[in-house]
């Protein structure tokens, strides 16, 4: 039994990796942030839903400049887990092969099942992550980041979460997304849905170049408060005035530290811990898939196999 340990979930504090990744987060959200403001693009079609279709927070005070929302990406802004959809893309093109396919999925959905970070395990999925970028170009991921948004993830944004951090922008209100994706990967979401900026896992390059390393660690549970503490610090937010929105329970140090948590097509514990302090709730999906939030890879683990499936199985039809 002592081998399965990792399964069973515990708090992990903020450690001093978990700062440095959150602020080179922060640093690296507003680069980016400030490079797309001067070549600025139009939001997506796909990715934004009428407002008036769905409901709205009514606590965004018009021109609250101190006034920021911070969203996760996966389950929360889109269905399924946003890395995976990229190593869709990356295996398409041939970055890597089918058995680093099947391993990665499989990193993945017991990560998701867990929702724990045990060193040994968490090490290996990300230097199986790492390994697929290491020696390409930041820009080169990038460019084909793009095309991964429009070929996989475009059509999984949840309208009602769009709408709610729609409702924020109207508001005059900076929204971020804050998530253990890659910060190019995030940047790119963020950008195509018309939001501020992202907070994300920052990969460590040189000359453009990575260079298989992270800069910290990923993004993840504690590492998110931190960024969001970084980024609020810099741009002056009043953190008792802002809002965040997730669906899951590692989340919390991210929702306990603003004034207006919100819970997302939550996992159990995350739904228990809401309600226990009367957290605001959204769930957007429905019947049977809403009924199987015991586990928090509700989308995570089905998408992982199922991808895998059609990954494997186009892999055969080119051959």
């Amino acid at each position: 039994m002592a081998a399965l340990g990792w399964l069973t979930p515990r708090r992990r504090p903020a450690t001093a990796r978990s700062v440095l990744a959150g602020e080179a987060a922060a640093e690296a959200g507003l680069k980016s942030t400030q490079e797309s403001q001067e070549s600025p693009e139009s939001p997506d079609p796909h990715g934004n839903a009428a407002t008036g279709a769905h409901e709205v927070p009514d606590f965004p005070v018009l021109g609250d400049d101190r006034a920021a929302a911070f969203f996760d990406l996966d389950n929360t802004v889109m269905q399924g887990a946003s890395i995976f959809h990229f190593g869709r893309g990356l295996y398409k093109r041939k970055f890597f092969q089918r058995r680093e396919l099947a391993r990665f999925a499989w990193q993945q959905a017991w990560f998701r099942l867990a929702g724990v970070e045990d060193p040994e395990h968490m090490q290996d999925a990300r230097d199986s992550a790492l390994s697929i970028v290491k020696g390409h170009r930041v820009s080169e991921l990038m460019s084909i980041g793009e095309e991964i948004y429009d070929e996989y993830m475009a059509d999984r944004i949840w309208p009602g979460t769009r709408a709610l951090a729609q409702a924020h922008l109207d508001a005059g209100q900076q929204v971020w997304l804050v998530t253990a994706a890659p910060i190019e990967t995030a940047t790119i979401i963020a950008r195509r849905l018309g939001l501020t900026g992202a907070l994300g896992t920052v990969a460590e390059s040189v000359d453009g170049v990575y260079t298989g390393k992270l800069v910290g660690e990923p993004l993840h549970g504690p590492a998110k408060a931190e960024a969001v503490r970084a980024l609020a610090a810099t741009e002056g937010f009043d953190l008792d005035r802002c809002a965040a929105y997730s669906d899951s329970h590692n989340d919390i140090p991210m929702l306990s530290l603003v004034g207006h948590p919100y819970a997302i097509n939550p996992d159990t514990k995350l739904r228990k811990h809401a309600r226990r302090l009367e957290w605001r709730l959204r769930d957007y999906r429905t019947g049977r898939k809403a009924a199987k939030v015991g586990i928090p890879a509700a989308a995570g683990v089905g998408a992982i196999a199922g991808g895998t499936a059609a990954a494997v199985a186009l892999h055969r039809r080119r051959r």
